[in-house]
């Protein structure tokens, strides 16, 4: 599963990066009011880069200090300043655009659809009642398993 959202996070980028001088954009322009379309778009990234990273984030709870826990602070970070990198490194390309221009109030909507994203995943892997489910029955299974 994790290698499923590496890739579909690789074709993300590569999306952003190349309709970004697209007419698609132009297309769309009128929809998109003060580029408010960042914040669902980076949010979006953030999502599937901590997928990516973390897939078993229904299963794996484990404590909140073990490494491999997806709603571990620091995982969470690590995905959120990834995808800070490449809204940075879009708009640097955006600059070099013709019909394109760098913009830092998108770079600050995009830190909004990150952050968003970050605060969900870190309640729902809190507070949600259907991992703890999951955890019970991986943990039943692990021991069937291993007895």
């Amino acid at each position: 599963m994790s290698i499923f959202f590496r890739v579909l996070s690789a074709a993300y980028i590569a999306g952003i990066f190349l309709f970004a001088d697209s007419s698609m954009v132009s297309d769309v322009a009128p929809f998109n009011p003060y580029s408010l379309l960042h914040i669902p778009l980076y949010g979006i990234l953030t999502l599937l880069l901590i997928f990516s990273k973390w897939s078993s984030i229904f299963i794996n709870r484990g404590n909140s200090t073990n490494s491999t826990n997806p709603s571990n602070s620091i995982n969470l970070l690590t995905a959120g300043l990834i995808a800070l990198v490449v809204a940075i490194a879009d708009e640097i390309h955006q600059a070099y655009l013709p019909n394109r221009n760098a913009s830092v109030i998108d770079v600050l909507l995009d830190m909004i659809g990150i952050i968003l994203c970050i605060t969900l995943i870190s309640r729902v892997a809190r507070k949600s009642r259907f991992i703890n489910v999951i955890m019970l029955i991986n943990r039943k299974t692990q021991k069937k398993v291993y007895d």
